[in-house]
């Protein structure tokens, strides 16, 4: 009965990591920007990631990958900056990006939980890397946040190029 357990814990895991691609994906259609496209178009691939290194550890040992989002999403933002485009964001577009924070946050707590469960110590340690992980694009997102609350400014003051050192 305990593998029948963790094989739930494996599969409802995959199905919030293929829920999240596919919000990012929905979200990336729906806004103008094609920095904050690119950028959404990137955490969906983060997600799709996450599933397959789950989707591994139900039969072996997987080596979660490490991540450059947080510098590749700077590399965006810079991109923007450079481009002196114009910018007119929906306040709904806010709503949807706080709703993925959410998701994030909802993601992270229960991979800490799922990693405190765990037997194994590679699932315990790739539970707390996949946390991690959620926990960046929790930031990343708040970061987009801001950019589209007040763009000029964001971009003016420079507030991406943190994103490196979080």
């Amino acid at each position: 009965m305990k593998g029948k357990v963790a094989m739930d814990i494996f599969q409802y895991a995959m199905q919030m990591e293929k829920d999240g691609e596919g919000y990012y994906r929905q979200l990336a259609d729906q806004t103008g920007n094609t920095g904050v496209k690119t950028i959404l178009k990137m955490l969906a691939d983060e997600e799709a990631k996450h599933y397959n290194t789950i989707e591994e550890m139900k039969t072996e040992k997987p080596q979660m990958a490490q991540t450059t989002i947080l510098a590749d999403a700077k590399n965006v933002f810079a991109q923007i900056k450079e481009s002196n485009e114009k910018f007119d964001f929906d306040t709904n577009e806010i709503e949807l990006y706080k709703k993925a924070q959410d998701i994030e946050k909802k993601s992270e707590d229960f991979y800490i939980e799922k990693a405190n469960e765990a037997k194994e110590e590679y699932q315990k340690e790739i539970f707390l890397k996949l946390a991690e992980e959620e926990k960046k694009h929790y930031f990343l997102l708040e970061n987009i946040i801001q950019f589209v609350s007040r763009p000029e400014t964001w971009l003016e003051n420079a507030e991406f190029n943190h994103l490196e050192e979080y």
